[in-house]
């Protein structure tokens, strides 16, 4: 056994002296599109709805939260599943998502939201970390579906409109700005004594004053 193993470690160390330059290349090739297939379909495999709701602590909060709502059933028939409103679709900009993610794996692990009362104690501070995402990335996973350019403002209410073509439009403000709570509770706004701008970092009383002065009192 132990001969075997020697062997192995000499031809993994030197294959040039066992393999041509021709066979290595080739085979070099087709491991590569086997690892790529590979890590690609894992990829994939992590963004689906099916995943993101195979642990408790997602399908029995944020997930029953969605259901209600007009992104997950709606007369169009067209449902936004859990990562086409987290992961970006561009793939240089989904894998950082998907890196940035990977932390999640330790909070599973240490049970950091593994009962709905640490879940509620936390939604403040996890809404927090994603709108300020969100927010640092012009709402990137809102325009997976949703494109200022195609917006026909003419058959949205006037408020709407409004807000758009004043906000929207001139880049003052982005998705996540107004539309927060469209798919999860919000989390105890009074409570915290938190005002939209203040949860987001280098947040402006002052415009978050006036925007919703503009829109009118109540969260979006």
């Amino acid at each position: 056994m132990w001969g075997f193993v020697k062997r192995v470690w000499w031809i993994i160390r030197r294959p040039s002296t066992y393999f041509s330059l021709g066979f290595l290349t080739i085979g070099g090739f087709i491991m590569g599109i086997v690892f790529w297939g590979g890590f690609n379909t894992a990829l994939e495999i992590t963004n689906t709805e099916q995943f993101c709701t195979s642990c408790h602590e997602m399908r029995d909060n944020v997930f029953q939260e969605l259901k209600p709502t007009i992104h997950y059933s709606n007369r169009s028939g067209v449902r936004a599943s859990c990562p086409d409103c987290h992961v970006p679709h561009e793939w240089t900009y989904k894998i950082a998502r998907k890196m940035q993610a990977s932390k999640e794996v330790w909070g599973k692990i240490f049970g950091t939201i593994n009962t709905r009362e640490k879940f509620l104690e936390k939604r403040l501070d996890l809404a927090r970390h994603e709108w300020a995402r969100l927010e640092a990335n012009d709402s990137l996973e809102c325009r997976n579906c949703h494109s200022a350019a195609s917006m026909d403002i003419t058959r949205q209410s006037k408020r709407a409109a409004e807000a758009h073509e004043r906000f929207l439009f001139t880049g003052e403000k982005t998705c996540i700005n107004c539309h927060k709570g469209i798919a999860h509770q919000l989390p105890d706004m009074g409570e915290a004594n938190l005002d939209h701008a203040t949860l987001l970092p280098g947040g402006n009383a002052a415009a978050a004053t006036e925007l919703r002065t503009y829109l009118g009192s109540g969260s979006n």
